[in-house]
This record gives structure tokens, sequence and C-alpha cells, in this order.
């Protein structure tokens, strides 16, 4: 899948405090290798993950090989909002 390193890394920062323990959790991962695949590159504490950045608008494009971790960041970020409208 295709993605903008922008568009990524604006799903990260519309999830809610903790997500990235709940992927690492859920999934798994260490949560290095969550917050790698967001955008650190942080990979003495977390595994690299199956992503290619080439230039381009947006940040860059980014290939993601596996989409495991965004596809439960979006949910968790759909989760957040739909708890939002009922408070």
């Amino acid at each position: 899948m295709n993605i903008t390193f922008d568009e990524l890394r604006d799903i990260k920062h519309k999830l809610p405090t903790g997500s990235i323990s709940r992927i690492a959790h859920e999934l798994n991962l260490e949560e290095q290798t969550v917050r790698n695949y967001f955008g650190a590159s942080k990979y003495e504490d977390g595994k690299p993950v199956g992503k290619h950045i080439q230039p381009g608008p947006g940040g860059g494009i980014v290939y993601l090989e596996d989409t495991k971790i965004l596809d439960l960041a979006k949910k968790i970020i759909s989760e957040s909002e739909v708890a939002e409208e009922h408070n």
C-alpha cells in the first residue's frame, strides 16, 4: 500500500494517548517497532518495519508491505471519534 509520509504521521498524531502501547500489545510487537512504523528510526529498541520511503510530495511516498499496524490505528481512531460523540 502507498501512503504519503505526511498522511502516515497525521494518523499517528490522531491516535489517543496509550494507542502505541495498545497496538504493540494487540499485535505482539515492541512499542518502538510501532513508533518506527510511524516514522521513528530507533532500531536498537525496535525492529525495522516493512516500509520504503521514496522522495515525493507530502513528505515522500511510503510503501507499506504490511498494513496491520495502520489498520489497527485507523480502528482506534474511529473508536475514539465514536466515544467523543457520545460524551
